[in-house]
């Protein structure tokens, strides 16, 4: 495959020792990648070049890393979103999923985590055509939205991969860890809190009001698909 037709990467970094090895990076591992220095610049790009997968850095000079998700998440855009941190923790995670982010990479930058996580994201989807139906919701793969009573619901990438798991074992209690290991497919740190913000993020796009919880806790372990 030419570089040309490549998947495109899109890099929002101000940093820009960063920004040229990370598309250094990119290139040499048969990326496309494509370059913006501030988060203007970064949504114009995505909107001319429509890339694969963008990369952001929570700091940007002089602006939020994190508007600029809830930015590309308003104007409808659902490329897999990463975000660059230099912290982990729970709220730093929480923060970024509730500005409509993916997943995160925290610095100092290491290539081989980088591009491990980059495969991860862009690895080809050979069962596009398929759709899961629990009840009254349709997972249609090639379009990764849910369908709940005719109403079509955008996912991010891991609020899809979520779900689409839930509802390959549906009624099956899943532990936090199983839910880690399957859906994240790799080392976690080991906390599951970031589970429950994406399991409340699901609810809340899923579940119309007054209709039954089906998502279920199931206290101490993890959680369930049931009707009831």
């Amino acid at each position: 495959m030419t570089l040309a037709h490549s998947p495109s990467v899109l890099v929002i970094e101000s940093d820009e020792n960063l920004a040229n090895q990370l598309a250094s990076d990119l290139k040499e591992a048969g990326y496309n990648p494509l370059m913006a220095h501030n988060g203007t610049a970064g949504l114009q790009q995505c909107r001319d070049r429509q890339p694969a997968l963008i990369i952001v850095d929570r700091m940007l000079a002089g602006e939020s890393g994190l508007s600029f998700c809830k930015n590309l998440r308003t104007a409808g855009m659902r490329s897999p979103v990463l975000v660059l941190m230099a912290r982990d923790t729970v709220d730093d995670r929480v923060a970024c999923l509730e500005a409509g982010a993916d997943d995160y990479l925290l610095k100092p930058y290491r290539s081989e985590d980088f591009l491990s996580l980059i495969r991860l994201y862009l690895k080809p989807d050979n069962n596009n055509t398929e759709q899961l139906r629990f009840g009254d919701l349709v997972l249609d793969m090639s379009t990764r939205r849910v369908i709940n009573n005719e109403r079509a619901i955008d996912l991010t990438m891991k609020e899809f991969e979520l779900l689409k798991y839930l509802m390959e074992h549906p009624r099956e209690v899943l532990t936090r860890e199983q839910i880690l290991e399957n859906v994240w497919g790799y080392d976690f740190m080991g906390e599951s809190n970031v589970i429950e913000v994406y399991i409340r993020y699901l609810r809340l796009k899923i579940e119309d009001e007054g209709q039954k919880r089906l998502i279920q806790t199931v206290r101490g372990v993890g959680y369930v698909l049931r009707e009831s």
